[in-house]
């Protein structure tokens, strides 16, 4: 990351840019005039990690500077969520006098929610011990008594050490709903809370008034599936990760939500499973064709849908998707375009000052 660049007076030209590289690369599809959802200019990032150095008696997080290929000493962090902010001078203070918690100590990362908790996870080049154990709980434990609701991991190789809990429960805002979720450590969840916010509203948008079922490929911990379900009478979702599908589990009771079905699958395996291709143990007691699915969602990672799933999703009248990568999304245009015109395009500002840019797009059989 180019630190210098993180200047909140930069925040519109740099958006302005993004937004005008954005229209410029769906033209040639006919896209509809750009909805842009902005980012917070600072304080936006729910989760980040710093490596950590040892500098005598002195302990601080840096961070490498791309732009200016150094390390740089980094005791706060613009883009870092205020909690997280609040947090790193008070962890350094706790850990600097501790030989116990600081002793090979080379990263650490924070998870932290809007709804107010937080997760530190330390990484170390060193087995961990009883003493280890003992002074992180004290630390957690007096922490706690001030009000705080935090967590504690700790991390060598080939061992981690939970304390508590291995996860937060983060709760979003939806037009005028609550959603809870459960978002374990070293899981995917989206970094932008407020923009997550946005993205789950547009999604419930576009897809109002739909009719029949929903299929969502790459659902994670239910991020979207959950606050799309008002919208359509049943959901079917698939995700491999095994402790995104049980978080997402979680996720469906916590909201009182009933008709959602979560498969640990693929979406390749997914895909051969509606083309008929073989059957999977993991779909018994599901009838694939009791669902009248007329719209898939889609978020896949940055590589985008493969053939075989370009080609199944053309089978639906309507397809949202969610792309953390505009250019893969732009390639799957050419095949999905063949079938389905763009209605409506979206930039959620994820990653303020860098060039990363989150894509949403709606298409609607031609």
């Amino acid at each position: 990351m180019d630190l210098k660049a993180l200047d909140p007076a930069n925040y519109e030209k740099q958006l302005a840019e993004k937004c005008e590289r954005m229209r410029s690369m769906f033209a040639p599809f006919n896209a509809p005039e750009l909805e842009v959802f902005p980012s917070e200019p600072q304080h936006y990032r729910m989760r980040a990690e710093f490596r950590v150095w040892h500098d005598d008696d002195d302990l601080y997080y840096i961070m490498f500077d791309q732009a200016q290929g150094e390390k740089v000493r980094t005791d706060q962090f613009l883009p870092a969520s205020e909690l997280i902010n609040q947090f790193m001078p008070k962890l350094m203070e706790a850990l600097r006098p501790n030989e116990h918690l600081r002793r090979k100590m080379f990263q650490v990362d924070f998870l932290s929610t809007l709804s107010g908790e937080l997760l530190i996870s330390l990484l170390y080049h060193r087995q961990l011990d009883e003493a280890w154990v003992e002074g992180i709980r004290e630390l957690r434990d007096s922490w706690r008594a001030e009000g705080h609701k935090v967590d504690f991991i700790g991390r060598a190789r080939k061992q981690k050490w939970c304390l508590d809990r291995e996860f937060v429960d983060e709760t979003l805002q939806v037009h005028d709903r609550q959603m809870h979720y459960r978002q374990i450590e070293n899981s995917f969840t989206q970094p932008n809370g407020k923009v997550a916010e946005k993205m789950l509203e547009w999604a419930v948008d576009c897809t109002r008034n739909s009719t029949g079922d929903l299929l969502e490929l790459y659902c994670g911990n239910g991020n979207f599936s959950l606050a799309l379900a008002q919208n359509f009478n049943q959901v079917l979702a698939t995700e491999l990760a095994k402790p995104s599908v049980e978080a997402a589990q979680h996720n469906i009771a916590a909201n009182n939500i009933d008709n959602v079905t979560i498969i640990r699958m693929s979406a390749e395996d997914f895909t051969d499973a509606m083309n008929g291709v073989r059957e999977f143990n993991r779909l018994r007691g599901i009838d694939l064709k009791s669902y009248n699915c007329n719209t898939i969602f889609v978020d896949p990672p940055r590589a985008g849908l493969d053939k075989e799933t370009e080609k199944m999703v053309q089978g639906y009248e309507k397809i949202l998707y969610i792309s953390c990568n505009p250019d893969t999304l732009l390639d799957n245009l050419q095949t999905l375009g063949q079938t389905h015109k763009v209605t409506r395009l979206a930039l959620f500002d994820q990653f303020p000052y860098t060039h990363h840019m989150e894509a949403g797009v709606l298409l609607e059989r031609k």
